[in-house]
């Protein structure tokens, strides 16, 4: 596709389930025909790029991230010649397409795997994976999912020997110390740049090393190797986008930039609980405390921000103090508990509230950074806590009021997972045939929040300085630099509140509420003085002195 380089600057990106979207065959799983016949819907949400949850063969025991053939598509979903598809069908309504690239791990199931459990010890075939006689190697590394697995080391009987997983056992981490991965690893990269994909989440990038003494997270050599593979990617593919995903303090994740020489795009972990936080607490100190910390990206460099997704709301980098008060808010019901977070979508999260999911969403889209949509949220799909592990978060998408949601022409007790039972979140109460076109509806509220943000560059392009007025109810912050410049005025609070911002270099501007179109006089003085309502929200473009 043509436009800049940094084309996922400019970017929203809407993140999809394939599996969970659309079932054309009626066997009750979404496939890559059903994305391609819903191609037009995303189009007209105003999206501008599509991230797709793995999509290749696998035996599915992580919902894909088990991958057992890099070079294929799971038949549940379709062929390769649908994949190319929705590639060619995507790009020609003007939307990128991003894919998954899990380096950490494969499936026990991966040829590489069989054929390295059964090589000689020590033989290059064998040192694909990780091995150990020891299950005491490493000792002290934090288990990822402390909730199914004990331990970081698996017992092989056919290997006669202990084998390293960051996650569940199921998925034996690769040895990146040999060199075959690494080169087979970009051989996979090729693949899929070469069919026309735009982008790539690294998923699991912290883990690709380890090293005695070390914690096993973020270690030089994982640094080199993605320098290696972001100098790989930029000499034949330039253009398209490597993201990160690295659960770090927003210090180390700066690092995952590299020197403009790693990855495009990182996503901004600390941020996401700290707006919950803050609107739990009807206060501004954990978004502003955060974005201090948040040093800013090289200059081809991007936050990926977003509010939820297909895991848990993830509380690892917030103190056990903030993790016990989002657990107390925001997770009442003991089923919503998982490993260190939260398995709940974004509405059922703030109890259906419109308010707050206005609010948040427009922080979302205010922050400095690229927002990612999670499928349904634009809805307000709620979650199904009885199902495993996260499943109760990637149910199907609800188009219409039947009872399997216009998902499927499957009849429900035969969909891959079942439609949201809550009333108040069910297929009649929530889907897109009732909000499409209906005015008031959060569907259509979010078109235009996509639409606007799309309008105004300075939101993803432009700087950022935080305002703190005396009342701690109230966030704000002006984007931009010394041209185009949006003053955000965000109250966190049910009650309404006043904001009092002292904005001395903004004297003689004219303010346009760009929600409701409204001019306000132009500024006589310095401090602007602001009333809005419970959970309220402003965008306000800064004219030119005089205009």
């Amino acid at each position: 596709m043509d436009g800049p380089l940094d084309w996922y600057k400019d970017a929203v990106i809407y993140e999809v389930q394939v599996r969970s979207f659309c079932d054309t065959n009626g066997d009750g799983i979404g496939d890559l025909p059903g994305l391609l016949s819903k191609l037009d819907y995303l189009q007209r949400l105003g999206v501008t790029a599509l991230w797709l949850l793995p999509h290749y063969p696998s035996p599915l025991r992580d919902d894909g991230y088990d991958i057992a053939d890099y070079l294929g598509v799971h038949t549940d979903l379709g062929t390769l010649d649908d994949f190319k598809a929705v590639i060619a069908a995507a790009h020609a309504r003007g939307l990128r397409v991003i894919t998954e690239l899990v380096l950490n791990h494969t499936s026990d199931q991966h040829p590489w795997f069989q054929r390295a459990r059964r090589a000689p010890a020590g033989s290059a075939e064998r040192d694909v994976y990780v091995w150990s006689d020891s299950p005491d190697k490493y000792a002290g590394v934090r288990r990822i999912f402390p909730d199914y697995e004990d331990s970081n080391w698996e017992w092989d009987e056919v290997a006669q020997a202990y084998y390293w997983h960051r996650f569940f056992r199921s998925q034996p981490d690769l040895n990146f110390d040999s060199p075959w991965v690494q080169q087979a690893l970009l051989e996979v990269v090729d693949f899929w740049f070469g069919l026309g994909v735009d982008g790539m989440r690294l998923d699991a990038v912290t883990y690709l090393y380890e090293r005695e003494g070390t914690n096993c997270e973020s270690l030089p050599e994982t640094h080199a190797f993605l320098r290696k593979l972001r100098a790989h990617v930029d000499a034949r593919f330039p253009g398209r986008m490597l993201l990160g995903e690295a659960n770090q303090w927003p210090e180390e994740l700066v690092g995952y930039f590299g020197d403009d020489d790693e990855c495009h795009m990182v996503y901004h972990f600390p941020a996401m609980p700290r707006l919950y936080m803050a609107l739990a607490q009807e206060d501004r100190r954990p978004v502003v405390e955060i974005l201090a910390r948040t040093p800013a990206p090289p200059p081809s460099g991007q936050w990926a921000t977003f509010l939820r997704n297909h895991d848990e709301l993830t509380l690892e980098m917030v103190s056990e103090d903030e993790r016990a008060f989002m657990l107390e808010v925001y997770a009442q019901d003991p089923r919503a508990k998982l490993n260190v977070g939260i398995r709940r979508r974004l509405a059922p999260l703030l109890g259906g509230d419109r308010a707050k999911l206005e609010l948040l969403n427009v922080l979302l889209f205010s922050l400095p950074g690229t927002p990612i949509v999670y499928y349904g949220d634009e809805l307000g799909m709620g979650d199904e806590l009885d199902l495993d592990d996260r499943d109760g978060v990637r149910t199907p998408m609800q188009w219409d009021a039947s009872p399997s949601a216009g998902f499927s022409s499957a009849p429900p007790e035969r969909l891959h997972l079942p439609v949201v039972s809550d009333p108040d979140y069910a297929p009649p109460a929530v889907n897109v045939a009732a909000q499409e076109g209906a005015r008031g509806s959060l569907l259509e509220w979010t078109r235009r929040l996509i639409s606007l943000r799309r309008e105004l560059p300075v939101l993803a392009r432009g700087g950022l300085q935080v305002h703190e007025p005396e009342n701690q109810r109230v966030l704000a912050f002006v984007r931009g630099d010394s041209g185009e410049q949006l003053l955000v005025v965000a109250n966190l609070a049910s009650t309404p509140q006043r904001a009092e911002l002292e904005l001395p270099d903004h004297v003689g501007r004219a303010l346009r509420d760009v929600f409701s179109g409204a001019v306000l006089p132009p500024l006589s003085g310095p401090t602007c003085s602001l009333e809005l309502p419970g959970y309220g929200y402003r965008w306000l473009a800064l004219g030119a002195p005089g205009a």
